[in-house]
């Protein structure tokens, strides 16, 4: 199965996952405007259960986009930074 993936010109690491080029219609209107004025084009990657993604698991992609139309992937979480226990190394 083909993706077709796009970004978000409004939240940085916020991608979308599409089956057909430049066709949003299986997108709900929120979820496309929440991507800023227009998701911006970012490559076409043939999905398999065998292939590995950086932050996505594949098969829960695949499914989304068999069920759905669409997948979604949004930025990871931010550290706290009180999470931080050892003070930075850094000296003038």
């Amino acid at each position: 199965m083909n993706a077709y993936i796009y970004k978000s010109t409004k939240k940085e690491e916020l991608y979308l996952y599409i089956t057909n080029k430049d066709d949003f219609s299986d997108v709900p209107q929120p979820l496309y405007d929440s991507m800023g004025k227009e998701p911006v084009f970012v490559m076409e990657v043939e999905l398999t259960p065998e292939r590995k993604l950086a932050r996505e698991n594949v098969e829960t992609v695949i499914k989304n986009l068999e069920n759905q139309g669409f997948h979604v992937q949004i930025p990871p979480p931010i550290a706290n930074v009180i999470d931080f226990k050892e003070p930075a190394k850094y000296k003038h």
